[in-house]
Parts: structure tokens; C-alpha cells; sequence
């Protein structure tokens, strides 16, 4: 018999995951009830509790920041892991999302004893193919404000450690609208597992079928679809669409540095937007428009353009009247032009 959590796992969750694997190049590990802990562990996790993956976190930082000592690279570590209780989910969030964007400021004392300040880098957003990307299917996640709060996330995916990506499936014929109120309203509470979500750059929920993405503070109705990769493209709201549109790697990368947004702007707290599928393609094409036109700036100096080509003036001017009411006019040129049908001089 196929349990309901069978159902989503050979239906929905295989198919995104070798999906990610196949087409778009992720690595992809299933970990339920198949994880190890400790250094060497499948992930290595020290426990359920930890939801950032400190070992590809660790070899990003020592691969992006070669210039900065050892001891600076951990206390980026431990500002990036740590979790203070004071402070809310979004507070969190909003941190981290500075650090993921910007670096991390961290500190230390050279040789002569000076005080060196740097900002270490935690993803390489120019060069995809110095960052890992993997997708862990059914990962156990443990609350740490209330003991033993166990959940268990279908997908969550990782860049260099970071979980930025959360998904959150149902079985095919469900409405996908219950993988919000049934799941993802729980674990994003505090007593929950709300600090799975302190590096997440977007959610996702689907059915295999259908899907939508919104962020950490949305509501229901704020979550949309991804329907085209192009504005050229034919409007599609399957998941295939949105997986290819938001999970492939430059494509991520692209939306986390540019395209999310914190609003202090009204009452009710801070809101985190992600930019929908339109504004995402007309920004970058408004962009790329402005980039070709300095391209060709380069290429082509103002004294090496083209020969500007000037219209020539319709109006002409009346300069003599030939003998019988013959009208002559001089075009711009010096052209003699009979009217009328008669004879021309040119």
C-alpha cells in the first residue's frame, strides 16, 4: 500500500529532484531515515538540530576567501549559524540575507598586530561553477526552542551549505493550497522550526503538477506563479516552468542577489518580496538592453560610427520664374526642377 507520504515521494519528490539532477545539474541526496551525523556524515550534520550545512559552508568560504586567515572564516561561521532567541524569524532572516549578498564582516589581527577588517564571501554570484548547489529530499529538522519538535522537510535546497530554497509537496491530486496551511504555516512558527527559514531566499509548494512560490512573510494569496522564462515564451503554470525558472543555477543566483526586497514601508512589520516573473524578465531585459548599447559604445568610438545621414528638407525655395510662367524652384542640392510636368534640369 502507498502511504500518502510514499505518494508524494515516488510522485512529486523523485521527479524534482532528478529533475534538478538531470536537467538543471544539482546534487541531489535522500536522507530519510539514511543520514549519518558527525564530520565524515552524509551531510555533515552534527544533529537534526542543525539546518545549515557547516562542512560545504566551511569549504565555500576557504575557496572564495583564500586572502582571509582561518580564524576570520569561522567567525563568519559562527555569525552565520547562530540563532538569538530575542529575535524573530524575519529579523533573522534579514540579517543573513545582508550576509549572503554582501559578506559576512569579520576581523583580525595581521602580523604587525594591525586590526584588518574584510567582508568574506559566502556565494560567488558571478561564477556558478564555483558554488555547490544540492537538493536534500526528506530531511529531519528538529525545533531548538522546544525539545524534541520534530518535522520533516521534503525539499530543501542548499547553495555552498545555505538552505535557500524550501519546498514543501503534496500528492498529485491534492490542492497545492494545503502544503501552505497545513505545513508551511506550521513550521515557520517560532515553537516550530522556524530557523530552517533564517537563510531562506523563497518558498515553494506544489503538487507536481501546479506551482507557486512566495517568501517567508507572505500570505496565501501574495503566492504566484512562474509562468515563462522569456517574454517570448507561452504562458505556463506547471512546475516544470517554475523549477527551470527559478532552480536554474545562474537564475537563482540572479534572484537572490537582485531580486528580493524588505519593506519597512507599512504598518504591521517588515515584508520580504520576491520579485514576480514579469518584473524579474523586464528588469533583466531593460538591463541587458542598456549593456548591449555600452557594448556597442566600445566597439564602435564616435569617431569610428557611422556616417550620420541628415534627411533632406521637403521645402524648397522659389528663385526664378522662366519666361512664359514657367516655375523653376532650387531644391537643398542646387537642383533646377521644372514643376508642372515640364522640363528638368537636374
Amino acid at each position: 500500500m502507498i502511504t500518502d507520504i510514499n505518494s508524494e515521494d515516488r510522485l512529486v519528490q523523485q521527479t524534482f529532484a532528478e529533475h534538478l539532477e538531470k536537467v538543471l545539474r544539482w546534487e541531489s541526496v535522500y536522507a530519510y531515515n539514511a543520514e549519518t551525523f558527525g564530520p565524515a556524515g552524509t551531510l555533515g550534520r552534527a544533529s537534526e538540530r542543525e539546518v545549515v550545512l557547516v562542512r560545504d559552508l566551511r569549504a565555500a568560504l576557504a575557496q572564495l576567501n583564500s586572502d582571509i586567515p582561518e580564524s576570520a572564516r569561522e567567525q563568519a561561521i559562527e555569525k552565520l549559524t547562530r540563532t538569538d532567541f530575542a529575535r524573530s524569524l524575519i529579523q533573522h532572516n534579514h540579517e543573513f540575507y545582508g550576509f549572503i549578498r554582501g559578506g559576512v564582516p569579520v576581523e583580525w589581527r595581521d602580523a604587525s598586530g594591525e586590526t584588518r577588517h574584510a567582508r568574506a564571501r559566502v556565494i560567488d554570484f558571478r561564477n556558478a561553477g564555483e558554488d555547490r548547489f544540492l537538493a536534500v529530499r526528506e530531511l529531519k529538522v528538529q525545533g531548538v526552542r522546544v525539545p524534541h519538535y520534530n518535522r520533516r522537510a521534503d525539499l530543501v535546497y542548499f547553495v555552498n551549505g545555505l538552505p535557500l530554497v524550501f519546498i514543501e509537496l503534496k500528492a498529485v491530486y491534492r490542492n497545492i493550497r494545503a502544503g501552505f496551511d497545513d505545513n508551511l504555516t506550521d513550521y515557520l512558527s517560532e515553537h516550530s522550526i522556524a530557523h530552517a527559514f533564517h537563510h531562506n531566499a523563497f518558498l515553494v509548494v506544489s503538487n507536481g503538477d501546479q506551482a507557486r512560490y512566495g517568501s517567508i512573510t507572505s500570505k496565501w494569496e501574495h503566492f504566484v506563479e512562474w509562468k515563462r522564462n522569456a517574454e517570448t515564451d507561452k504562458g505556463r503554470v506547471d512546475a516544470e516552468a517554475l523549477l527551470d525558472g527559478m532552480l536554474a543555477k545562474e537564475r537563482l543566483l540572479d534572484l537572490v542577489e537582485n531580486f528580493i526586497l524588505f519593506d519597512d514601508s507599512r504598518a504591521g512589520g517588515t515584508r520580504k518580496i520576491v520579485a514576480r516573473n514579469h518584473q524579474v524578465l523586464g528588469v533583466n531585459n531593460a538591463v541587458s538592453s542598456v549593456l548591449r548599447q555600452e557594448e556597442l559604445k566600445r566597439q564602435f568610438p564616435s569617431g569610428a560610427r557611422l556616417v550620420q545621414y541628415r534627411v533632406p528638407r521637403p521645402e524648397r525655395l522659389k528663385v526664378a520664374e522662366a519666361p512664359g510662367g514657367d516655375h523653376r524652384w532650387r531644391g537643398q542640392r542646387g537642383d533646377v526642377v521644372r514643376r508642372r510636368g515640364r522640363r528638368r534640369t537636374t
